[in-house]
């Protein structure tokens, strides 16, 4: 017997889910976020980076939490848990003194931390509703959570560049819509409940399948496995390769030629490409399997990374630009491949816990952002940082080979 809540409406839990990632993703859109900071507020560029580092560490311990919480006190009450708090450190950033450390209290505690929250509910249960297509539904709500930068990234520059708003009110605005929408997302969406009955997921052909049985292994049981390590090592310079680009790509493409304005742009197609390769990589996954889609993801990473090292030794803005289109499909890749990785290694039983632990890839991969800065800082350009990314990324493809069994 099904249950009262239909199947049919778990469209409609993926379109709560969606317009609530748009809206969390916006912690993503930190450099056009930190400008006012830099130019206004006397903040240092690395400190600003060390900031982006410090959201990236609160953001995937928020999600651990969240992995916890909302089986204790439900969906509803965690949204609103983190929809407070993420509110809240948006709303009073916008407050934050000249120079002062106000600003990782606010932005990368509270901010980081109540958005991880919500990312990490969001996905976990509405994913549950699509078990016949894990990646497609992981690439719908991650292309919101990464399109975010583009969508709300541009309207944020219009309103620091008004006189009559201002980055404070700006801010203030920014908090109290995210919070409004993540805790109407979790009024909307419910977990499934038992009786639930799913369609089979029939596109993956038995040539692409895991040679293994599928099994649900607990967080403890997956991080005494070889293979997880493995995984995680090459998730995180993978990820390191955008959190890298999208830390510094407004510098990044003025320093080959682009005017301000386009400066903005191409943040903004950064974003777009994000937001794309979550999508693109989840239906990949549905339709040609786990190993095949990592493999991509991998590819895609090298490529960017070395024809973005090309365009900043030649100089050249076209080169930058695909360069920043590939950077933003491999980075949006990564989210889904870790959820495809997880789900089809560890089990659907522990995802939400055994997730929020791969996410914390974020936190090596920001650590390695802030030290592609740090020789930026000390080279006086980018090629060392590009050459640092592309070998890592070379490294990442040794370790996909190696991965075939739990």
């Amino acid at each position: 017997m099904f249950s009262n809540t239909k199947l049919s409406n778990r469209k409609y839990f993926l379109i709560a889910g969606l317009i609530a990632m748009l809206f969390a993703g916006v912690i993503y859109a930190w450099s056009i976020l930190k400008v006012p900071f830099k130019t206004e507020l006397g903040f240092a560029d690395s400190a600003l980076s060390l900031c982006f580092t410090f959201t990236m560490c609160t953001f995937c311990l928020g999600a651990f939490f969240g992995s916890k919480l909302y089986k204790k006190i439900g969906v509803t009450l965690t949204c609103v848990i983190a929809g407070a708090l993420s509110g809240l450190g948006f709303f009073l950033t916008g407050c934050v003194p000249l120079n002062s450390v106000l600003l990782y209290v606010f932005y990368a505690l509270f901010a980081g931390f109540g958005i991880g929250i919500a990312y990490n509910v969001i996905i976990s249960v509405v994913n549950a509703w699509y078990p016949d297509k894990k990646g497609f539904s992981s690439g719908v709500l991650l292309m919101g959570f990464g399109a975010s930068t583009l969508i709300l990234g541009n309207v944020i520059d219009l309103l620091f560049k008004a006189e009559s708003v201002g980055y404070k009110a700006t801010y203030m605005l920014l908090g109290t819509v995210i919070a409004v929408v993540i805790i109407g997302a979790g009024v909307i969406i419910k977990a499934p409940s038992a009786d639930v009955i799913f369609p089979e997921n029939q596109s993956i052909k038995k040539a692409n399948k895991e040679s293994f049985e599928a099994t649900d292994f607990t967080s403890a049981q997956m991080i005494k496995r070889f293979t997880f390590w493995r995984a995680f090592i090459l998730l995180v310079f993978l990820t390191a390769v955008g959190n890298s680009v999208i830390s510094f790509a407004r510098d990044l493409v003025l320093s080959v030629g682009a005017t301000d304005s386009w400066a903005a742009t191409l943040v903004g197609v950064l974003a777009v490409c994000n937001g794309l390769g979550r999508i693109i990589t989840g239906v990949l996954f549905d339709n040609v399997g786990r190993r095949l889609t990592m493999l991509f993801s991998n590819l895609l990473t090298i490529f960017a990374a070395l024809i973005t090292l090309v365009s900043i030794m030649l100089g050249s803005l076209p080169l930058c630009i695909v360069g920043l289109c590939l950077t933003g499909l491999s980075y949006g890749s990564c989210p889904t491949v870790c959820s495809a990785f997880v789900s089809s290694f560890y089990g659907t039983k522990h995802f939400a816990t055994n997730f929020s632990i791969i996410n914390f890839n974020l936190i090596a991969a920001s650590f390695i952002a802030t030290l592609s800065s740090n020789l930026m800082s000390i080279s006086g350009g980018y090629t060392l940082p590009f050459i640092v990314l592309l070998s890592i990324s070379i490294a990442a493809l040794i370790l996909n080979f190696t991965i075939k069994k739990p």
